[in-house]
């Protein structure tokens, strides 16, 4: 049975290494990279050439439709559907809406932000090539690692194995799917 390989994985001793190594990769031209470390590294999003999210964009849009979706209910109920004068106060009356409006702001945000979240990051994910490989549970404690993916347009088994090598890591792995 013939296995099909999903990338090259290279280890790091420190966040240092990792990230002078996206740097060199990212120079070299590949683009379908990740990085993996125990800990946020802030220049990693900048030496993998990441680019900035939309989801606060999409939150904003989330909590402005909310906003609209409260008034526009109640504007909806008080003055079209159930018109009822309450002590002589406009159907149309502001100040009454805002606390219910300021709900649906918020839950609508915070429900773009979660969903958001899961839907940009490909969550959930219970499996990953990358788990094949013994060593990666590393990651999480001490242990800094670096992939370029098979599906990267400058791909070449050969070429990028030995790319890697020069990048001086512990060890270089092949990360089968």
């Amino acid at each position: 049975m013939e296995k099909n390989l999903y990338g090259l994985m290279a280890e790091f001793d420190t966040p240092t290494q990792l990230v002078d190594a996206a740097r060199k990769v990212r120079e070299a031209g590949y683009t379908k990279t990740d990085a993996f470390s125990p800990f946020p590294i802030h220049e990693m999003d900048e030496a993998l050439g990441i680019r900035r999210s939309i989801l606060p964009y999409l939150v904003f849009g989330g909590g402005v439709t909310g906003l609209l979706l409260g008034i526009g209910l109640q504007v909806f109920v008080h003055y079209i559907d159930y018109p009822l004068n309450v002590g002589g106060r406009p159907y149309i009356s502001i100040p009454s809406f805002v606390p219910a409006a300021y709900e649906l702001t918020i839950l609508l945000a915070g429900f773009t932000a979660v969903f958001g979240m899961l839907f940009l990051n490909g969550l959930p994910r219970p499996y990953h090539p990358v788990f094949n490989v013994p060593r990666f549970a590393l990651a999480t404690r001490e242990k800094f690692f670096l992939v370029i993916e098979t599906a990267d347009p400058k791909f070449e088994y050969d070429d990028s194995k030995s790319f890697m090598e020069s990048l001086n890591p512990q060890e270089v792995f092949d990360v089968d799917e």
